[in-house]
């Protein structure tokens, strides 16, 4: 099933999403009239920046969320929409010119049949653009929260828990465009490591996304327990000598056209 979110908080949590997602859209060619798929659009704020990049088209965000949606619900343009959806039952055919997405994949398993159905989506010469999250990415947090699950009170509560994320290796994923229908693919690595300012933005980020699949299956009072002991172990293992926190952040990236 789908993870649910807090919208209202993920948005005062994810300015390093919206710096990697900016930097993206600044950088893509608009002609204005393009029609524009945003997949796991969180909160909406990247949703509404290429809706105003395309005055002339149209954006669809969808997400999985309902918290996400609506925050996303927020940001009101008329050439804008957003729809609760999963992204593992995408069923458009050439309707869109840019399939986008940003910081959200990750949380996706099946990127075979994610990548089959992007493509049908998109027009012939459509452009997918993509960016999550890489092997090597949130390395502490991994470690720290693998730990807390092998604590004996909290244990039996991870007896059948699936790791909730996809995060390959940069030639893993090479590979894996390969075998598709897609021409002028490039996929390449980029180290996103963070600083975060203070313990309190640091926090916000483990709290929303971060832990949000592990406490979601713990009953009170161990639900409340759990996050705590996390949040204090990574505010130990991330701090550095000037006050900021440290944290590894790997992305891929994928540019391809249909």
């Amino acid at each position: 099933m789908p993870h649910e979110f807090n919208g209202e908080q993920y948005k005062n949590a994810s300015l390093h999403q919206k710096e990697w997602g900016n930097k993206i859209i600044s950088e893509l060619q608009f002609k204005g009239n393009e029609r524009i798929l945003d997949l796991g659009c969180g909160d909406g704020a990247l949703t509404a920046l290429l809706a105003a990049s395309v005055p002339r088209g149209s954006v669809l965000g969808i997400d999985a969320s309902h918290g996400m949606i609506d925050a996303a619900l927020n940001h009101r343009l008329p050439n804008l929409a957003f729809q609760l959806k999963d992204i593992n039952l995408l069923d458009y055919e050439d309707e869109f010119d840019l399939v986008f997405s940003n910081a959200s994949l990750h949380w996706v398993k099946n990127h075979q049949a994610l990548l089959d159905r992007t493509c049908s989506s998109l027009k012939k010469g459509g452009l997918l653009r993509l960016n999550f999250a890489a092997a090597g990415n949130c390395a502490t947090f991994f470690k720290i929260v693998t730990a807390a699950m092998e604590i004996p009170r909290y244990r039996r509560y991870f007896l059948n828990f699936e790791w909730p994320w996809y995060m390959p290796e940069i030639e893993e994923y090479q590979t894996l465009m390969n075998k598709l229908p897609y021409r002028e693919v490039k996929v390449w690595g980029e180290n996103a490591d963070r600083y975060f300012p203070d313990a309190d933005s640091i926090t916000k980020w483990i709290d929303q996304p971060s832990l949000v699949p592990f406490v979601a299956i713990l009953q009170p009072p161990s639900r409340g327990f759990f996050r705590d002991l996390v949040v204090h172990k990574m505010l130990e293992a991330t701090k550095q000598a000037d006050g900021t926190y440290f944290e590894k952040f790997r992305r891929i990236n994928v540019s391809a056209r249909k």
